[in-house]
C-alpha cells in the first residue's frame, strides 16, 4: 500500500507539471485552403475543395498530430484573396497554404504569403507569373508555355489548321498569357507571321460576344482558340453557333467543368481542350484508388480540379513528412526538393522555380461528355 501510495502521488505531481493541454503532439498542424467558394470560379473552387477534402480525409495524421483543414473564401476577386492569406496568416495560425484556382487570385495572395514566410502551393494557377521571382510559393500544375504549346501543335498538327482567331479576356492574367504563348507557337509551325487571323477581347463579365465573334468570321479563321473561363467558354460558343459558324473551338484547362456543358449545350459538342487530367487516361494505382474513393464519396467521376486538389494536399503533406516538422521554412525546402511525386495528374517534379513538370491531356466534348484524346509528356 505504501508503494501504491508512492505511485499516485508522483501521478499528480506530474499531473500538475505537464497539463495535457501544454502535449504538442496533440496540437493539429494547420493548413489553410484559399479557394473560391462564391463568385464567377465557384463551380472551380468547389471541384478543388472536394478533392482537397477527400485527401484529408484519407490522410488525417501526419508526425503523428491530426492535419486541420482551414478554408478561406477569396469570393473569386484579387483583393479577397490577399485579405484570405492574410487571415490564414496572422488570425488561423496556419503553417502553409493551398490555393488558389484562378492565376490572379493566387498572385494576389501569393504576394502576402511570399511576405510572411509561409509556403503557399496553388492546384492551377497557370500562369508563369505565379511563382516568378518567389521563395514559397509553388503549384502543383504544368504552367502555360507548355499548354500554349500543346493546344497550338494539336491545331497545326491534328487538325491541320493554318489560320486561326484568339479571344481572350484582358482582366484576367491567365487568359491573356495562354493567349500570348498559343499565338507564338502556332505563327511559329505555320511559319506565317499573321496565322492568328483575329486577336479580340472581352472583360470578365461581359455576356454579349456578337461583335467579336462577328470579326472572327469575317477574318475567315478555321478556329478560334478561347482561353478563357467555363462559363465564357460555353456563351461563346452558343452565340458563335448562332451566329451560323462551324469553325472549331478550343480552350485550356479553365474550361473543365461540367458547366461547358450544362449552359453550352449541343453548342459545346466539339469543343477541344487541354487539361491536367482524366479518369479514362492510363493511370497509375494511386489513380484507380483515388477515382473509386472520389466516386463513394461523391457519386461522381472526378474531374481535374478535383484531382489536383487532391494531389495537391498530398505533395504538402508529403514535404511536412520529409521536413520531419511543421515549421513553415523546413517545409518551404521539402516543398522546393519534390521529385517524382507518384499523383494521381501524373509523376510531378518540382523545378527549380518552383513550377511543377508533369503530363498534359487533350479532351474533346462528345454528347455531352468529356473524351479523352491523348496525353502529351512535356
Amino acid at each position: 500500500m505504501r508503494k501504491l501510495g508512492l505511485v499516485l502521488a508522483t501521478l499528480a505531481l506530474l499531473a500538475l507539471a505537464f497539463p495535457l493541454t501544454a502535449i504538442p503532439a496533440e496540437e493539429p498542424i494547420k493548413i489553410g485552403v484559399c479557394e473560391p467558394m462564391t463568385g464567377s470560379m465557384a463551380a472551380g473552387g468547389q471541384m478543388t475543395w472536394e478533392g482537397i477534402v477527400l485527401a484529408q480525409e484519407m490522410l488525417p495524421t501526419i508526425l503523428g498530430r491530426p492535419v486541420k483543414l482551414i478554408l478561406a473564401d477569396n469570393k473569386s476577386d484579387k483583393v479577397e484573396s490577399a485579405n484570405a492569406v492574410a487571415k490564414l496568416v496572422e488570425q488561423d495560425k496556419v503553417v502553409a497554404i493551398i490555393g488558389s484556382y484562378g492565376s490572379s487570385n493566387t498572385m494576389a495572395g501569393g504576394e502576402v504569403a511570399e511576405k510572411a514566410g509561409v509556403p503557399m502551393i496553388s492546384d492551377s494557377a497557370t500562369n508563369p507569373m505565379v511563382t516568378q521571382g518567389k521563395k514559397f510559393i509553388f503549384r502543383a500544375c504544368f504552367i502555360d508555355p507548355f499548354q500554349g504549346e500543346v493546344m497550338a501543335k494539336y491545331a497545326f498538327n491534328n487538325l491541320k489548321l493554318t489560320k486561326v482567331a484568339i479571344l481572350k479576356d484582358v482582366a484576367q492574367d491567365y487568359s491573356v498569357g495562354l493567349a500570348a504563348y498559343f499565338k507564338k507557337t502556332f505563327t511559329a509551325l505555320t511559319g506565317n507571321p499573321k496565322a492568328v487571323v483575329a486577336e479580340v477581347a472581352y472583360q470578365t463579365g461581359d455576356q454579349d460576344f456578337s461583335a467579336q465573334l462577328t470579326q472572327v468570321i469575317s477574318a475567315k479563321a478555321e478556329a478560334l482558340f478561347v482561353p478563357g473561363y467555363f462559363g465564357d467558354m460555353a456563351l461563346v460558343a452558343k452565340q458563335l453557333r448562332a451566329l451560323g459558324s462551324n469553325i472549331h473551338l478550343m480552350g485550356g484547362d479553365a474550361i473543365d467543368a461540367p458547366e461547358l456543358v450544362s449552359i453550352g449545350g449541343k453548342a459545346a459538342e466539339g469543343i477541344v481542350f487541354s487539361t491536367f487530367y482524366s479518369a479514362d487516361a492510363p493511370g497509375s494505382a494511386a489513380a484507380k484508388k483515388f477515382v473509386d474513393a472520389f466516386k463513394a464519396k461523391y457519386g461522381k467521376t472526378p474531374n481535374a480540379n478535383g484531382a489536383l486538389g487532391f494531389d495537391t494536399f498530398n505533395i504538402l503533406v508529403d514535404a511536412i513528412r520529409r521536413a520531419g516538422s511543421a515549421n513553415s521554412k523546413a517545409i518551404r525546402d521539402a516543398l522546393a526538393t519534390t521529385k517524382n511525386f507518384d499523383a494521381v495528374t501524373g509523376l510531378t517534379t518540382i523545378d527549380e522555380s518552383g513550377d511543377a513538370v508533369k503530363d498534359a491531356v487533350i479532351l474533346r466534348v462528345e454528347n455531352g461528355k468529356f473524351k479523352y484524346v491523348a496525353t502529351v509528356k512535356p
